[in-house]
């Protein structure tokens, strides 16, 4: 099936207008966050791999005219204009893994009016949900200081291309692996998982459950331990480990209760084991905070593994991303809307040291000591490069999650930093503003007349 029609209905219309019109010209769009949303410091760009995959691959066919058409009830004949509509533009774009603010663009793209039209809900869909859910797994990755991370989140992910999406995004961050096993194979993630708590139920009893799963899997074995009394299960479970000789990298799995009282009971008792080299991992709902928490207070927990609140991006599930026309045929153009001004022309973000940015023009030289964000991805509708590796995404973003103030690292209450305006945006701003207010009588009082 086509993605070409997965697209809000106007942008079909007004696609086709400006078909009929000869508003064939190139445009740019930017693609931003207005503003983080509450209790985060930062984001993390993600998205941008396969919003690629999917503009190499638009094009309009015949299927598609005849679906917009059928939709809106019109002839096909009235559609013809767009048939054969392809993506042949620029697309410049902060790359996966590296932190981003409010108001800086993730993606711009310059193509024919037309196809830019067109392609903005997949882009927004794609950006905005994968970089919520990246920025949500990056604040675990800090909250678990160093502890390694699970991706448990597909079963309750918002479908089940969006528990894939989850897995390669916490992967990009810094998880150790992922329950979900299409995903494992796809993106290379180690796979990752224990029992569940049905398993020990349809056995009649806790220390033959394990015993069964220890001799269907005689490798490194991790036994739940919580399915009837956590304290006794613990017990079980030691005496199974001892007795089977399973070897180091068996672990145990708390899943509910007070995880932090609950594992300092287990340690002592595998410790009383010699079961030393035996893990704690703990799961049931948990996110940054709750891992912040368990951390804070010295839970011997050895690994984390956080699913429903991190794949869903649970406390920011959405962001506020806009789409927005900056440029047209040479020509900078601006909104003037109440509270949702935008800035005219195509731009860039010029990192210094301390994720001290400035938002420019694109065209503008980089301030000394600073590096621009977004580089040219694809151009005449093909990649300049190959798919950027994973491994890259993650260095980037480990290095600039290091150079993050400590104030926007805090797992509560963060203080995100706030990106400048460059003199030379600030002035066609306000060049672009007066020509917009003199043209449209926009900031005047009704019956005020325009200067002479």
């Amino acid at each position: 099936m086509s993605l070409v029609t997965t697209t809000d209905l106007y942008e079909v219309t007004m696609a086709l207008s400006y078909l009929r019109e000869d508003m064939r010209a190139p445009a740019t769009f930017s693609l931003f966050v207005r503003d983080l949303p509450p209790e985060r410091g930062f984001l993390v760009a993600a998205g941008l791999e396969p919003a690629l995959d999917y503009l190499s691959r638009f094009r309009v066919g015949r299927s598609d005219v005849q679906e917009f058409a059928e939709v809106l009830k019109r002839p096909v004949e009235d559609f013809a204009p767009l048939h054969g509509l392809s993506f042949d533009g620029e697309v410049r774009a902060v790359p996966e893994g590296r932190l981003v603010l409010s108001g800086e663009p993730l993606l711009e793209v310059t193509a024919p009016l037309p196809q830019a039209q067109l392609v903005e809900p997949y882009l927004l869909s794609l950006l905005c949900h994968q970089t919520a859910v990246a920025s949500k797994a990056a604040r675990c990755v800090l909250a678990a200081a160093g502890r390694p991370l699970v991706d448990f989140s597909l079963r309750r992910a918002h479908g089940p291309e969006a528990g894939m999406q989850a897995a390669r995004l916490c992967a990009l961050v810094g998880f150790a692996g992922t329950s979900n096993v299409a995903a494992a194979r796809r993106y290379g993630i180690p796979a990752a998982g224990t029992m569940a708590h049905s398993y020990v139920e349809a056995f009649d009893w806790e220390e033959r459950a394990f015993r069964a799963f220890a001799r269907t899997h005689p490798g490194p074995v991790t036994f739940l331990v919580d399915t009837y009394d956590t304290e006794r299960g613990v017990a079980t479970a030691a005496r199974v480990l001892r007795d089977l000789r399973l070897g180091p990298g068996c672990a145990i799995r708390l899943d509910s209760g007070d995880l932090g009282a609950l594992a300092r009971r287990a340690r002592a008792a595998l410790d009383e084991a010699g079961l030393r080299d035996v893990r704690i991992i703990a799961s049931g709902g948990l996110d940054e905070y709750a891992v912040a928490a368990l951390v804070r207070e010295g839970a011997p927990i050895d690994a984390y593994a956080v699913g429903t609140k991190v794949g869903t991006a649970a406390d920011a599930p959405y962001l506020d991303a806009v789409y927005k026309l900056v440029e047209y045929d040479g020509r900078p153009v601006m909104k003037l809307s109440s509270a949702k001004v935008t800035a005219p022309g195509p731009k860039q973000v010029f990192r210094g040291p301390g994720l001290r940015d400035v938002i420019g023009l694109a065209n503008e030289e980089p301030p000394e000591g600073s590096e621009p964000l977004l580089r040219t991805v694809m151009r005449g509708g093909l990649r300049t490069e190959p798919p950027d590796p994973p491994a890259a995404a993650r260095a980037r973003f480990e290095a600039d999650l290091a150079a993050l103030p400590e104030e926007a690292r805090r797992i509560d209450a963060p203080v995100a930093p706030r990106p400048t305006v460059s003199t030379r945006l600030t002035v066609l701003t306000t060049v672009v503003r007066h020509r917009l207010e003199a043209r449209t009588g926009a900031g005047r009082r009704p019956g005020e007349k325009a200067p002479e």
